[in-house]
């Protein structure tokens, strides 16, 4: 059985963002949500996971799994932010969109394991390749964790074109959605990861 208390303290170090969240409760359930998804995978700390959008996909040449979540929790704030000093409020709450910027890719550590990927790899016609994707994944983790309903749709709907193309989307999951998307473009557009092909 993994130390929970050692995944939670590597959940705190990995993701320093987490302590931008002023309810403590909600700050504690983000790092509990992180610490049980790594507990069921073969990963201690969420920069082992490979640095890319899904398996197979290209990998960041510098920056972990852990600078996705930061980047993107950084970049969901900054549109939120910069939005509100022009328009005016939005009505999006803060802690709940750090908390779902920080937690939309919970369930990696689950299609990231390596025992997961040789599994299905070998042979897909058995529960499919993956049998269950991240962002389905993550429900069932922050939902474990206890996690809010608003940041639980945005961990299960993230995903613009998959997942999330078949629900209507809160303001926060839009914000994270785009920050998401945003943060793998701008990389590629920069250089920042590998080519393929």
């Amino acid at each position: 059985m993994a130390d929970l208390e050692a995944l939670r303290a590597g959940v705190r170090a990995s993701l320093p963002e987490v302590t931008e969240i002023r309810d403590a409760d909600l700050r504690d359930r983000v790092v509990e949500a992180w610490a049980l998804a790594l507990a069921e995978s073969e990963f201690a700390r969420i920069d082992e996971i490979p640095p890319t959008g899904v398996p197979g996909s290209p990998a960041m040449l510098r920056g972990t799994q852990a600078d996705h979540m930061r980047g993107v929790a950084r970049m969901a704030i900054a549109l939120a932010e910069g939005l509100e000093q022009v328009i005016g409020p939005l009505g999006v709450d803060r802690d709940e969109l750090i908390a779902a910027a920080l937690c939309h890719d919970v369930g990696k550590p689950f299609e990231f394991g390596p025992r997961n990927l040789e599994r299905w790899h070998a042979n897909p016609a058995a529960v499919g390749n993956p049998s269950i994707r991240h962002p389905v994944y993550g429900v069932h983790l922050a939902l474990l964790a206890g996690l809010p309903e608003a940041v639980v749709h945005v961990v299960g709907a993230h995903s613009m074109l998959a997942e999330g193309s078949f629900v209507v989307p809160s303001l926060a999951n839009v914000i994270v959605q785009y920050a998401d998307i945003a943060f793998w473009k701008i990389l590629e557009r920069a250089g920042l990861l590998e080519q393929q092909g």
